[in-house]
């Protein structure tokens, strides 16, 4: 007959096998001398050397009803101390330092067995369930953003929220490394997503203009990625608003744009071609 002490230790191995051998583990350091900042990134951790820069841009996740990972609400062990996740994320509504983890995950499975992307609006959290939606307040600004919960973290420091980059930017916390934040569950059954608000206004309504963007390739590699984008910087395009690098699917994508018009793409898609010999192909957003 198996002890109950040993039937736990059995159903939390099984647990942290589930999500690639255990919890996504982002052990922190201060980005700087100071060691009583006790916020940033830990070691290889933190941006990559060239990094999108339309960052704000990037649209806040879209909460909506979806079922949990199944090890979600489950007992797990990480740096040697028990968690126990919360059995929903409902009235959910706490105070905390929030930190930032990226290029030393990017890429690699989060706890529920998603790939993490740094440039994507997600989090990591000791126990609300996965996946949850979240409002994250910067205290000192009062920026908010809402991320998609997907993964476990931050355990050190007794940090709230670990973020991923573009949330992190968004909120202008990169350059601190951390800051205090306020987390609030969101009820997917309960959003009005902001357009929809906009729709029920009785004011005049003006139709949304595609943008048009240049995608210049997609690779597997990123080092591919970053020499395209700097050959492309190289050309001294007057019309380039901005190079965006983005990983999805595991594809590194870039793109030239956005443009109001097809035609103002094209002739950027046209000048690549002629000077790069690389054929662009356009896409609408």
């Amino acid at each position: 007959m198996i002890k109950k002490s040993s039937l736990f230790v059995i159903i939390s191995c099984l647990i942290l096998a589930s999500c690639g051998g255990s919890p996504t583990v982002k052990p922190s350091k201060p980005t700087s001398n100071n060691s009583s900042n006790n916020g940033g990134y830990y070691g290889n951790d933190g941006p990559h050397e060239t990094t999108p820069d339309n960052l704000d841009s990037i649209p806040d996740a879209v909460p909506k009803v979806e079922a949990l990972h199944k090890y979600s609400t489950k007992p797990y062990i990480a740096l040697g101390k028990k968690y126990y996740p919360l059995e929903t994320a409902k009235n959910y509504k706490k105070r905390g330092v929030a930190s930032w983890y990226g290029k030393m995950f990017h890429g690699k499975k989060t706890a529920s067995g998603e790939t993490y992307d740094m440039y994507s609006m997600t989090a990591a959290h000791t126990l609300l369930p996965l996946p949850s939606y979240v409002k994250v307040t910067n205290v000192e600004n009062g920026r908010s953003v809402i991320v998609r919960v997907n993964d476990r973290g931050p355990f050190k420091h007794e940090r709230e929220i670990d973020l991923s980059y573009a949330a992190a930017y968004k909120l202008r916390l990169i350059e601190k490394g951390s800051g205090l934040v306020e987390v609030e569950t969101i009820d997917p059954t309960q959003y009005t997503p902001p357009q929809a608000t906009a729709k029920a206004s009785p004011t005049p309504q003006t139709t949304t203009t595609p943008q048009h963007y240049v995608q210049a390739g997609a690779f597997g590699d990123e080092n591919n990625a970053i020499a395209l984008q700097n050959r492309i910087q190289g050309l001294d395009i007057e019309e380039v608003a901005r190079i965006n690098r983005m990983y999805n699917n595991g594809l590194y994508r870039l793109t030239v744009g956005p443009y109001q018009t097809k035609e103002q793409a094209e002739k950027i898609a046209k000048t690549i071609l002629n000077r790069l010999n690389i054929s662009p192909i356009i896409t609408t957003k």
